[in-house]
């Protein structure tokens, strides 16, 4: 018989961001973010995200949501060695920190495709079925659009991912009625509720709300 698990633990939490640390150019990305105010992924999820990406063998990455790099960062150091990420963001200084942050890390320009403007905009622009991953770390209102949108992004078999679907607990905390709140329960019922995918939350990053295409 088995002994039951306890729920996990901010303890738990901690170890789990500790146990691939943050190397040096990832430390100076999140110093670049917090300079700018941009909060960054944990450590925990940014190593999820480079495991997916290194499962899938990735060779074409979206991201809405471009910040300091740290999150690209993850994900390119996942990816195929000829893989492009392209990344969207509406501010400019942040993507001028991220590509700081890809240089320092030895990346060529062109494995980074930078694209200043509203990710619901941009994401129509790109090609249907050509992904093997999106990931979404954006505004929170955004965040059903992006849903959208991101699955006729994906390929069979790719994944996308939405970062903090938990919002630090209002989520499920049904007094909070707020339209960023209400726009994150969607997203969490539009996963499980649509049978092209294959879903699944896992607690790292605030909830990471995951899923494959089926």
């Amino acid at each position: 018989m088995n002994t039951p698990t306890p729920a996990a633990a901010p303890a738990d939490s901690g170890f789990v961001d500790g146990y691939l640390p943050d190397d040096e150019v990832l430390s100076s990305a999140r110093a670049r973010a917090e300079d700018l105010g941009c909060v960054p992924l944990s450590a925990g999820a940014g190593a999820t995200l480079r495991f997916l990406a290194a499962t899938l063998r990735a060779k074409a990455v979206v991201e809405v949501g471009t910040g300091a790099g740290v999150s690209g960062l993850s994900l390119l150091r996942g990816m195929a060695p000829d893989g492009i990420l392209t990344s969207i963001d509406v501010e400019p200084e942040y993507q001028r920190a991220a590509r700081a942050t890809f240089r320092e890390a030895g990346y060529a320009p062109g494995r980074t495709r930078l694209i200043i403007g509203r990710a619901l905009d941009v994401l129509q622009r790109l090609t249907p079925g050509g992904y093997d991953l999106v990931f979404v770390d954006s505004a929170y209102i955004e965040y059903p659009g992006c849903y959208e949108l991101g699955v006729s992004l994906l390929r069979r078999g790719g994944i996308i991912a939405f970062h903090n679907v938990l919002a630090g607990g209002r989520v499920i905390d049904p007094s909070h009625r707020d339209p960023e709140t209400l726009a994150l329960r969607e997203v969490a019922r539009a996963f499980r509720e649509d049978d092209r995918l294959v879903p699944a939350l896992l607690p790292v990053g605030g909830g990471l709300l995951v899923a494959a295409a089926i």
